[in-house]
């Protein structure tokens, strides 16, 4: 059993005096992916997707990792679901893995469909709210054997996808989401290729992200037709700091935040492409056709936005730009700045850009560390804090007029982080992968007592 840090675990980690934050109405949640954490990637008739595929490919993942078991989620959704209702929080926002429930020639596989049906009747038996992700980066392998986001085909085939989930599950999700993080599909799928499929040919850029985002606009017409939740994308996004006032390092910057911010943005919130991307990608340009930015930049009913980290940005000397990293900073587990005060500037010049910007969720904000149990706790202070200071960013951006709607932590449970492994630790809940065993960490503690504290007195 862990122990409650010595301070007031409440007050360590809970937003300022006075923040809509403290509202009932304010929705605190947590968030996973099915490929990090499910496991059972051969159970009850699941296809190969991508990551199966990347997985399998030597040098591809750390330590040579897989999904094969991950964190066995698959068989202890309902513990991991008593977890989440025993911490306080109002939602759970986590992904349908496509292959599970669709077979190759589009028909239903109900036995994958039984699973999530299942998990989504036991979520509302706890008054959990379901956030449903339909992509966070498990392709079917059978569509990337047919060009994968390279081919126009499988926005339809997503399409064809979204309206079978829309049908199956209709009113049993709070709110749908499309894609998560376009951008990480298009530019470390196919242009950097460090996740699946590992594409790498700048070439690949703006025909992936088109692709993408119609399949966004031609799913969500989908679901809409199927159901009345919500429906909206999960755009990863971060701040942006030039290395020197040079007008070479503050152009580079502006590439950068070009192609990290508005390259799914503003198709979705101006119906146009952002023309700053040519100079990035000067043998890249978008496939566009008729009516394709109109299905691209239909009203979103909320945006979500996942937050991690702020990059200093110089010229590379031609046309692009590389990271110039700041000493002297602090740093989580993945490298990456702590910086919670980029999180209020971009949500503030969001607002000042789009006219329209819809109610926003953070769909994920966290940190890794080198957590470990030692005498049955997870002393991870340094989490509780991070927390806490982008909870006081987010209070600011809200003050200064931006509709922030919700909440939620990546992630619930320690998991496989894509080609890093099981090396990085994002978790509430401390996973031990030899036996399964979850063992919540104090930031999971802490975060209950402000959750019970807020709801005793709101």
């Amino acid at each position: 059993m862990s122990a409650l840090p010595q301070h007031d675990p409440a007050s360590a980690i809970a937003p300022p005096a006075g923040s809509a934050m403290w509202r009932r109405d304010f929705l605190f949640g947590t968030a996973t992916a099915a490929f990090q954490i499910e496991g059972a990637t051969e159970a009850a008739g699941r296809l190969p997707s991508i990551w199966d595929t990347f997985c399998a490919t030597p040098g591809k993942v750390d330590n040579g990792d897989t999904g094969e078991v991950a964190c066995d989620h698959y068989h202890r959704w309902q513990e991991d679901i008593d977890h989440m209702a025993g911490l306080g929080l109002g939602a759970y926002r986590f992904s349908i893995a496509w292959p599970r429930v669709m077979a190759a020639d589009g028909s239903p596989n109900h036995k994958g469909l039984d699973f999530y049906k299942r998990l989504l009747d036991r979520l509302a038996d706890k008054h959990l709210q379901a956030f449903v992700t339909l992509y966070h980066w498990d392709l079917p392998q059978h569509l990337q054997d047919k060009g994968g986001w390279l081919a126009r085909d499988t926005a339809y085939r997503f399409a064809d996808y979204a309206d079978l989930m829309g049908r199956e599950l209709k009113g049993r999700v709070n709110a749908w989401t499309t894609l998560n993080e376009p951008w990480c599909s298009a530019y470390h799928g196919h242009v950097s290729g460090a996740h699946a499929p590992g594409l790498r040919d700048e070439r690949h850029a703006m025909d992936t992200m088109h692709h993408l985002l119609l399949a966004h606009g031609l799913g969500m017409k989908a679901l809409r037709s199927r159901d009345a939740a919500p429906v909206g994308l999960v755009h990863n996004v971060n701040a942006v700091l030039p290395a020197s006032d040079s007008p070479a390092d503050r152009r580079a910057a502006e590439l950068a935040h070009a192609c990290a911010n508005l390259w799914v943005l503003d198709p979705l919130l101006l119906g146009h492409h952002n023309t700053d991307l040519e100079e990035l990608w000067p043998t890249s340009r978008p496939p566009l056709r008729d009516g394709d930015m109109a299905l691209i930049s239909a009203p979103m009913d909320y945006l979500g936005i996942n937050y991690y980290f702020r990059s200093c940005i110089r010229s590379d000397g031609a046309h692009g730009y590389v990271e110039a990293p700041q000493p002297g900073v602090e740093r989580t587990q993945m490298g990456w700045e702590v910086y919670p005060e980029g999180l209020r500037d971009l949500l503030t010049g969001f607002q000042s850009r789009y006219a329209n910007l819809p109610p926003i969720y953070i769909t994920e904000n966290g940190m890794a560390s080198d957590d470990r149990v030692v005498d049955g706790r997870v002393n991870d202070e340094h989490r509780i804090r991070y927390f806490a200071r982008h909870f006081a960013a987010i209070d600011q951006a809200m003050r200064a007029g931006v509709r922030v709607k919700g909440y939620f932590a990546w992630s619930l449970l320690d998991n496989f982080e894509w080609a890093y492994g099981y090396a990085k630790r994002f978790g509430l809940l401390h996973v031990d992968y030899a036996t399964q065993r979850r063992t919540l960490k104090d930031s999971a503690l802490a975060l209950r007592a402000f959750l019970a504290r807020r709801n005793a007195h709101s």
